[in-house]
């Protein structure tokens, strides 16, 4: 712990003379032990030690001057840089992971405050599965990979710029189907840390918000990605969407909705090529299927989950998958234009991941 104290204060220093130039700016350093998570029974017997890892973030603070800090309960967003060990040098390596997050408060007060965190960004895996030198490493296919991360932690002032913070976080990584084997890890640890706030905070006070008014929003949106199929294939197949969708705005934060897609994955040629299989036909590269969506809404960004059913052209390569889901962020570039990524999965089966940009518009 001496060593977070020592960064935190030693960056504070740096900066002291420029308090308005880092309004709302922090810095975090952290250190954290935990285990790895058997979601699969090998995992159990290359599990040989604690994880242990350190952290160091930046952290901007909301103000207040949007309506969406006011609804979010005044969040602050974020980058992390970690570096951890995977409980097994030899197998699975140390992982080096850059990602953003968005972190919102259950409870902020003046001294308290009880709060979760949600991260996505990219890892560095030193360890791969390789078929001579590492053919145990069953959790991931390749060195650059997704790493997600989610905190349910606390934090406490001691004075106007130093606080202490402590918490449960949960990680994962692996390469979204891009490369097989795609098991990834997942972990649990425990982390204590601490904030410097390097300039002044300065927190607007709540104001009294205009009625809400419902509104709809339609967009068209056209995706593209790629994806393995069989597993120590290195062939990356293309797929595509076109999306139709419908959302009604119930409150300020939440909207419900709806829609239609149409599908193409160039891998099913491959999929069906095994005994067993029905044989394959051209238009079994298509799928259509209607999807219902629920999203969460901070300014211009917003996270969406899809659940759908394919009606029409089915899924020919396992026909009893027919469910689907999508996880989304969005960023809605103007008040026409919008980009977005996404995962698309078959429940808790990984499909492939897609880069998205569309066309929107709002309507009373």
């Amino acid at each position: 712990m001496l060593w977070v104290l020592l960064l935190t204060y030693s960056l504070a220093a740096l900066h002291c003379h420029a308090q308005e130039k880092y309004e709302n700016l922090s810095v975090r350093a952290e250190v954290n032990s935990g285990v790895l998570i058997p979601e699969y029974q090998l995992f159990n017997q290359f599990s040989e030690d604690y994880i242990y890892g350190i952290e160091l973030s930046l952290e901007k603070q909301s103000s207040g001057k949007r309506e969406s800090d006011q609804v979010f309960n005044y969040p602050a967003f974020g980058g992390s840089i970690l570096y951890t060990t995977l409980g097994n040098d030899e197998v699975f390596g140390h992982e080096l992971a850059l990602y953003g997050y968005f972190l919102n408060h259950f409870i902020r007060k003046e001294r308290f405050q009880l709060n979760h965190q949600f991260g996505l960004g990219l890892g560095y895996a030193t360890k791969r599965f390789d078929l001579q030198d590492n053919f145990q490493n069953v959790a991931v296919g390749s060195h650059l990979n997704i790493h997600f991360n989610y905190k349910l932690g606390v934090a406490y002032k001691i004075s106007d710029h130093f606080r202490i913070t402590s918490g449960l976080s949960f990680s994962h990584y692996s390469n979204a189907n891009m490369s097989e084997p795609n098991l990834g890890l997942n972990w649990l640890s425990f982390y204590l840390g601490s904030y410097y706030l390097l300039g002044k905070e300065v927190i607007e006070p709540r104001r009294e918000l205009a009625a809400f008014k419902g509104t709809n929003e339609f967009a068209f949106v056209a995706a593209a990605g790629g994806k393995h199929t069989r597993a120590l294939q290195s062939t990356i197949y293309f797929t595509s969407s076109l999306s139709a969708e419908y959302k009604r705005h119930i409150s300020r934060k939440i909207r419900l909705g709806a829609g239609i897609d149409l599908f193409y994955d160039s891998s099913t040629e491959a999929e069906m090529s095994v005994p067993g299989k029905d044989a394959y036909k051209p238009r079994d590269d298509f799928r259509t299927g209607i999807h219902f969506s629920q999203e969460i809404a901070y300014d211009k960004f917003s996270f969406i989950i899809q659940e759908g059913i394919y009606i029409g052209l089915r899924n020919t390569v396992d026909k009893g998958r027919q469910m689907y889901n999508r996880a989304i962020i969005r960023y809605k570039i103007n008040e026409h234009l919008l980009i977005h990524v996404s995962m698309k999965s078959h429940l808790h089966i990984l499909d492939y991941p897609e880069f998205g940009i569309g066309y929107w518009i709002k309507k009373p």
